[in-house]
């Protein structure tokens, strides 16, 4: 079994590199990044199972470039962390660019690990699908 690509997008270096070590000894390849334009380009370059968001990652744009990701790629599990509460009105934005999970910082690792196993456990599955018909 191959090693799944997780991207993990954050302006807060620190915050990534402790996600990153957890999620390696878990044996994920993990690439952390702080711009959108990296994140783009990780998708050219790899083949990406998960992204791992910070919404406070700086872009103004970013849930819209998160919808036009998961246009391309429909079955890229997607999972969103906030530093704080948000409001309603953010929050149903977040969903609709089609985020499967959202937390607010802090979260124990373990946790993130028990959702990005089951987001990236349906992915394949939808893929072992679309592969047998």
């Amino acid at each position: 079994m191959s090693k799944e690509t997780i991207l993990i997008l954050n302006k807060e270096r620190g915050d990534s590199s402790h996600l990153k070590t957890f999620l390696e000894k878990e044996k994920y390849i993990v690439l952390p990044v702080n711009t959108i334009d990296r994140l783009l380009t990780n998708f050219q370059e790899f083949e990406v199972s998960g992204v791992i968001v910070d919404l406070n990652a700086d872009h103004l744009y970013l849930s819209e470039i998160i919808k036009k990701i998961r246009e391309r790629f429909p079955k890229l599990y997607v999972m969103m962390m906030a530093d704080g509460k948000i409001g309603e009105k953010e929050h149903q934005k977040v969903i609709e660019t089609g985020v499967y999970d959202f937390f607010v910082k802090p979260m124990p690792f373990e946790k993130i690990l028990f959702h990005l196993k089951s987001g990236l456990k349906q992915r394949k599955k939808y893929l072992q699908k679309r592969a047998e018909s």
